[in-house]
């Protein structure tokens, strides 16, 4: 009897072994299985189609974009190098170490998708360059100044370079009820950033996840939200945003603004939503004037985020214009010491002047065509002439050989408007917009001969490319080639 029970536990045993292996099979495994996605060129532009869990999206992202992904970073490597005299393994250090902990676990799990894409497409980026891509504007242009103000890199003891200022970047209005056509909601924004960025920022990202509302917004390749920050959901918001120039201001605990900023786009349903979203966590990090929209109500909204103070003003028939101005009295005195809303020749409050006389003189008209000549204007305000410059609404720093008071960019910098978006209330309504990519006002930019001419950027020859406007071009969730 003893025996045929040590006999049968045996067997027991052995069965039990033998089920280990499938049951391991069985797992799910870890890379994604292969989602939906799709993309197509169209004006300039990469329409890019995800959609599925955050693994899915993730993936498909790197595996569609992988080539340009890592053209991407190349770039910023480049400048990140030049303006803050930090090497990449500088930033892929601050990624895993002070952003990584604070992502949500959903856009852990997506970016690590990303990396895992653009592995299987033969890329050799890891996680830590996906998530320093991510973080590259709040690290480069909030953290590091932050870090510079207190004079000791306090990772390294080093004592640092002078302070770099964050970029005013974009030219943006959003006006409702008796200001535009029909009382509709209008929205608008062009994109200034480095010319060698801009000419790569031109993904047209269609978003449809597995949790929260479906998304159409631009953006560049391997990040997770629009970073210019122009895009609607389905459930009815408007979303823009421009750089607050001159702010200072860092939190280590804070969660990334390019998660909140994804997150906000992605859960939230109304403007209290989307503004409670961008509030919680804040780290101080790329801190911007939002403006938002909600078609449902008719409602638009501008949220100055700062860390200390973030007014919010409303309506549901007016206007915000934005660039890169701040407005609330205690975020200038408090939170942009380099700021002077009284110098109407620096870059952001001459636009600020350009973008009220439009509103108060089209008002009753606005609409989507109106604001694509907007976002193309070349009129400086300060010489009451047009002029291209970096005074315009459409920014042409390049062609500039003075640099403005109270402006990060040198003279002839190779940067300014790289993108124009536009929608309205009907066309958000079926997820459209209207993009154009390069200059807002059509013109080209050639690289070889302003390279010629201005060798002080010789550094930036091997990422500095030709940046070709394309036409306005609409586009909507679900298209295909």
């Amino acid at each position: 009897m003893a025996s045929r029970l040590l006999r049968a536990f045996f067997v027991f045993v052995a069965a039990l072994l033998l089920t280990i292996p499938a049951a391991r099979a069985a797992e799910p495994s870890a890379a994604p299985s292969a989602a939906p996605g799709y993309s197509f060129q169209r004006g300039g532009w990469t329409y890019v189609h995800l959609q599925g869990t955050p693994a899915q999206i993730g993936y498909e992202h790197g595996l569609l974009l992988a080539p340009q992904i890592a053209d991407f970073v190349r770039v910023l490597k480049i400048e990140a190098l030049h303006s803050t005299h930090r090497n990449w393994q500088f930033y892929r250090d601050t990624a895993r170490t002070l952003l990584w902990p604070r992502i949500p676990p959903e856009y852990q799990t997506e970016l690590k998708g990303i990396a895992r894409g653009v592995k299987a497409a033969g890329g050799t980026l890891d996680l830590w360059d996906i998530v320093a891509l991510n973080g590259d504007i709040e690290l480069t242009q909030y953290y590091v100044p932050w870090l510079d103000k207190q004079g000791l890199d306090k990772h390294t003891h080093a004592q640092l370079a002078p302070p770099v200022r964050p970029e005013g970047r974009c030219s943006a209005f959003i006006a409702a009820g008796s200001y535009t056509r029909g009382g509709q909601i209008v929205i608008a924004h062009n994109n200034w950033s480095s010319y060698a960025e801009g000419e790569r920022w031109t993904i047209i990202f269609d978003l449809s996840p597995t949790h929260g509302h479906r998304i159409l917004m631009d953006g560049a390749p391997g990040i997770i939200t629009s970073q210019d920050d122009f895009g609607e959901n389905d459930a009815g918001l408007m979303i823009t945003e421009t750089t607050i120039t001159d702010f200072l201001g860092w939190k280590d605990d804070g969660i990334p603004e390019f998660a909140r900023s994804r997150e906000a786009m992605q859960y939230a349903s109304s403007i209290d939503q989307y503004v409670a979203i961008m509030r919680k966590g804040n780290n101080g990090g790329y801190a911007n004037d939002w403006l938002i929209g909600d078609r449902k109500t008719g409602e638009i909204a501008y949220l100055e985020l700062g860390l200390k103070h973030s007014p919010l003003w409303r309506t549901k028939s007016g206007y915000f214009v934005s660039s890169n101005f701040a407005r609330d009295p205690a975020v200038i005195r408090d939170e942009t010491p380099g700021f002077n809303p009284r110098d109407l020749s620096t870059s952001p409050n001459a636009r600020h002047v350009t973008w009220n006389q439009k509103m108060a003189e089209y008002k009753g008209r606005i609409d989507v065509k109106l604001a694509e000549q907007f976002l193309g204007d070349h009129y400086d305000s300060y010489l009451r002439k047009v002029q291209a410059d970096q005074r315009s609404l459409c920014g042409h720093v390049d062609t500039v050989k003075a640099g403005i008071p109270e402006w990060d960019w040198p003279a002839y910098y190779p940067g300014g408007a790289v993108t124009g978006k536009a929608t309205d209330s009907e066309m958000a309504a079926h997820m459209e917009l209207v993009a154009r990519a390069g200059h807002p006002c059509g013109e080209d930019f050639h690289a070889a001969p302003f390279l010629a001419a201005h060798p002080q950027y010789g550094y930036l020859k091997p990422v500095l490319k030709d940046m070709k406007a394309g036409p306005w071009t609409t586009f909507t969730v679900g298209e295909h080639p």
